[in-house]
Formats: structure tokens, sequence, C-alpha cells
């Protein structure tokens, strides 16, 4: 049987590819369309506005990251850094285009929307509760909050040298993540304690 074609993903990657060339800010649903091999309304159908779109590219990401990262009875420490470099792997193939779009990407394409770094720290909010949820850290209350915010601070480092890093290695990715886990851990016993124990879920303060 032939595999289904998936036009969702035909869509998000014709997007981050003319995001890569023109910039984000003025790229167009109706460029995206005409890229995708889609009819308009059948792309709005789909993703209302760019802002869908990206949203649906970091929901796959999400999927290939928790599919590829099994628990293995792995510390905490190790299942994030697993998951993270993870989600390295799952990104490599769209890492130039998601570079070329930064707004201080080394190329400063005329076009690169700043909007884009506030709605990189939602996905970034996101798929790091999810990290942590699935190396079974709490994530409730004022402390989750504060686990979420210690977890993105970690990846926002790597991220950025796994985005400009030009050896082909990952050699200084995982050196930084480690480092900044074992910081972590080292910090606070209760970053990385398990859902359910101490007060790692305990409700925020009314």
């Amino acid at each position: 049987m032939a595999k289904r074609p998936d036009t969702d993903w035909r869509i998000i990657t014709a997007a981050l590819q003319l995001g890569a060339e023109t910039g984000w800010r003025p790229l167009t649903m109706g460029a995206i369309a005409e890229a995708a091999k889609i009819k308009p309304d059948d792309l709005r159908a789909r993703f209302a506005t760019k802002r869908a779109i990206l949203d649906g590219f970091a929901a796959r990401i999400d999927q290939q990251v928790l599919d590829a990262a099994a628990d293995d009875g792995k510390t905490i420490r190790e299942r994030l850094f697993d998951l993270i470099m993870c989600r390295f792997d799952a990104l490599e193939p769209h890492k130039a285009n998601l570079r070329a779009m930064l707004p201080d990407a080394p190329s400063k394409l005329v076009g690169a929307d700043p909007r884009l770094a506030v709605h990189a720290l939602c996905v970034s909010r996101r798929a790091m509760k999810s990290s942590l949820e699935a190396a079974g850290v709490g994530t409730g209350g004022w402390l989750g909050h504060a686990k979420i915010k210690a977890l993105m601070a970690v990846y926002g480092g790597a991220l950025r040298i796994w985005l400009f890093d030009e050896t082909g290695t990952m050699d200084k990715v995982m050196a930084n993540l480690d480092k900044s886990l074992a910081r972590l851990e080292g910090l606070a016993e209760t970053f990385l304690a398990r859902r359910g124990s101490g007060n790692s879920e305990a409700a925020e303060p009314s």
C-alpha cells in the first residue's frame, strides 16, 4: 500500500524553507500555499496562521523526541540529557533554516522577525515542561514553574551553541549540557526530585 502523503508536514517544511530564504515577517500564507502545492483555502483549513504552522512543527518535534528517548531506568539527570540531545537530533535537518530565520542570525537577513524570539520562548517552555514530565519530574505549582524556567535556561545555552557551532560534531553541545545539568543537580536536590516527591507539586500560593 502506498504511503499516504503528509500534507501538513509538506506545508511546515515549505514554510521553514521560505522563511529562511525571505525572512519570516514578509512571508505570506499565499506563498506558503504555492510552495506546498496546496490551495490557500485548504492551507488555512489546516493552519490558520503562520504561528500555527510553527506550532505544528514544534508538536512534531516534541513527538519525535518522546518516541526516540526510551526510558531505560536512567537517572533523571541522564534522562533529561537524553531528551534534550534527542531534540537536537530531531531539529538537525532543519538547523540551517531555523538559524537563518533568527533575528540575530549571522546572515542578518532582511525581514527577520523579532517576534519569533517571543514565540520561541513559548515553544521552549512547552518543550521543557514535557521533558521534565517525561523524566518523571513534577511541574506543578510554583516550584514546578521554577524547574521549567531553570531547564529552559539550560536548553537555551546548549541551543545557541548547537545553532552556531560549525565543527560538525556535538562535543561542545554535550559538554555544555552535561555541565549545566550537573550545576542544577548540585544547586538543589528538589530540582531533580521525581514527581510526587516532597513538595515538588506544591500548589500555587493564593
